[in-house]
């Protein structure tokens, strides 16, 4: 009878095995550098040897890149498949601007309620940190300042929701809508009374997450997309109206 030989785990499995899940879990971002080698096997405690095989598994399946004499980077592969054929779809069919409203409402929502429960000490830090920052940003009135940091807030709360695909998921459709944000920012910050209504549903979803409130914190997420969704039809009707004037000009002046 032949037994069956015991599974043998090299150090360098092991190492992939733990940077691929620091990738997966979000502590290692799409453009994050590694520590340079000498550094990263002394924080691992492994040779540099192993460090190299482990790094090129992560190669090989796409996650990890190389630029020649830059280091090596993590690269946007688990974003990517899912932004790059939707943004051209976005582009071509308008409609599908309320179903990505619908599936950012849902996966916000979810998000909000699982940060609720799940966030550690140190999620709340720094969503509090993030949070502070999206203030600033609004009492500063920097449009370019308060979009970067109204994304990050957002990806702070899903990332908090510890949910590896939400996170990841998160990750992408902000990517897929940062040129809508911008937008609709810019279309509220021209409307006192709805610029303070925007941050006034951050601070109920900053707050009932702090507060260990799910289901405070899944409905404030809920009024939030509502808001959106209302601001942008507002802001797409308002540059219609204005498309339509400037083309009967045109037709005036011929």
């Amino acid at each position: 009878m032949i037994q069956n030989r015991p599974t043998v785990t090299r150090i360098s499995d092991v190492v992939a095995y733990g940077l691929e899940k620091r990738i997966l879990e979000g502590s290692l971002k799409n453009g994050d550098r590694l520590p340079s080698e000498r550094d990263f096997s002394v924080e691992l405690g492994v040779s540099r040897p192993t460090l190299r095989v482990a790094i090129q598994k992560l190669i090989t399946k796409g996650l990890l890149a190389t630029r020649q004499g830059g280091g090596t980077f993590v690269t946007d592969k688990l974003e990517a498949y899912f932004v790059d054929p939707w943004q051209e779809m976005l582009s071509d069919h308008p409609m599908l601007h309320g179903d990505l409203l619908e599936f950012r409402q849902m996966l916000e929502c979810r998000a909000a309620s699982l940060a609720a429960e799940r966030a550690t000490n140190v999620d709340i830090e720094r969503l509090d940190s993030h949070y502070a920052a999206l203030e600033a940003a609004y009492e500063k009135e920097d449009i370019k300042a308060c979009i970067d940091a109204d994304v990050a807030f957002h990806q702070a709360i899903a990332e908090a929701a510890h949910n590896v695909l939400i996170g990841h998921m998160s990750a992408s459709l902000l990517k897929l809508i940062h040129g809508h944000v911008s937008i609709n920012l810019e279309h509220l910050h021209a409307r006192p009374q709805k610029w303070d209504q925007l941050r006034a549903q951050h601070h109920a979803v900053w707050q009932a997450i702090r507060e260990r409130q799910p289901e405070l914190a899944s409905n404030a997420a809920r009024g939030h997309i509502d808001f959106v969704r209302q601001s942008m039809n507002e802001s797409n009707q308002e540059i219609e109206r204005r498309l339509s004037a400037m083309r009967r000009q045109g037709e005036s002046l011929t």
